[in-house]
Parts: structure tokens; sequence; C-alpha cells
């Protein structure tokens, strides 16, 4: 390909995604969805939580489905504000228990809903939601009441396999993350700092 070439084509580009930019003038949060059965949609969420903070954003993080094992994304974001509410009862796999699951389901989502309705939070982070909605620990209508409610600067990112179609359909963004490969698979163990 010829200079000359070169240039018409990323003019050509640079013109399309001007236009695309020019149309995008409405100013409010965005509910974000990272969905899908590939490793990453709490480290991207993670991701923008920090890019968050180190714009001044105040952020909240609600976490379903963890334990009380170390963890590095709070180890780095309480320090700078940020407020993380922990389920704290691990994989339901592990406790293998629904009714205390539930009920630590519904404690959290307490503070959920606490921060989906603070003006001051720019950005929540629902991490793991899907599995609360999928193994109905939290009613669908709660939730879909509370992320219709929230303020109308405040984005949400929710993450987990298998959302829900009635969230996927409010959500303006849905990535979803698709397995290629994984370490783990190979017999790779899980690293502190890396995988968690």
């Amino acid at each position: 390909m010829t200079d000359e070439r070169h240039r018409e084509r990323q003019q050509r580009l640079k013109e399309k995604v001007e236009a695309r930019v020019s149309q995008a003038q409405e100013t409010r949060g965005i509910l974000l969805v990272l969905t899908g059965n590939g490793k990453g949609k709490t480290t991207a969420a993670f991701g923008t939580a920090t890019r968050a903070v180190g714009h001044g954003k105040k952020v909240g993080v609600i976490q379903f489905i963890k334990g009380q094992w170390p963890n590095g994304e709070r180890n780095l974001l309480e320090p700078h504000g940020v407020e993380f509410q922990v389920m704290a009862t691990g994989f339901t796999w592990n406790t293998q228990d629904r009714e205390s699951d539930t009920a630590a389901c519904l404690s959290v989502w307490q503070h959920a809903k606490r921060m989906l309705a603070d003006e001051s939070l720019d950005l929540v982070i629902l991490d793991e939601l899907t599995y609360m909605v999928a193994y109905d620990y939290l009613p669908l209508e709660d939730v879909l009441n509370a992320l219709r409610n929230r303020p109308h600067n405040q984005t949400v990112i929710i993450t987990g396999r298998g959302c829900h179609r009635d969230i996927l359909d409010m959500a303006d963004t849905v990535s979803e993350l698709r397995p290629v490969k994984h370490a783990f698979d190979a017999g790779v163990k899980a690293q502190i700092g890396i995988d968690y």
C-alpha cells in the first residue's frame, strides 16, 4: 500500500470516528454488564474502578460469592476511599447451604441498595450479581427496580456468567468474555496477585 492510499484510508476512518463522536452527546451513567464464561470479568470491572478513582470519582463495591481470602483490588482501592461490602461466605458450591447463602446475599444486598441510591457514588460494582439472580437468592424485580431508580449520573458494572435477559436488555453496554484457553485447564494453580 502506498503512503497516499494509507493516508486516504486513515482520513476516511477519522471522519467516521469523528461523526460517531459528535453524535454521542448525552451525559449520564451507564449500566455495563461483563458476562460470559471467560476469565477477566471482575478484573475488567476493577480496572474501571481504578480508572475512576484515578480521576477523583467515588466508587463502591459489592462482592457476591467471595470469601475471606486476600483481595489485591481491595488492598489497593480501599485506602483510596472505595467502600467494599463482601458477602464473605465463599463459593456457594463450598457452603452448600441455600438458606445461609440466601441470608448472606440479602444482607449484602441491603448495602448494594444503599449504594445504588447514593448520589455521591459515581460508580458501583456489583461483582458476581448474576449468580445471585440465577440461584434465586435475590428477587429479579428488586434488582431491576434498584438499577432503574439509581441516580442519573451513576454508572453500574455487573459481572458474572449467565446474566438474566432482563438485565441484559436494560444494560447500555454488554461485553461477553469467552474462553479460548486457560492455564487452570492445563493444571496451573491460581496465583495471588495474578488470578486473585
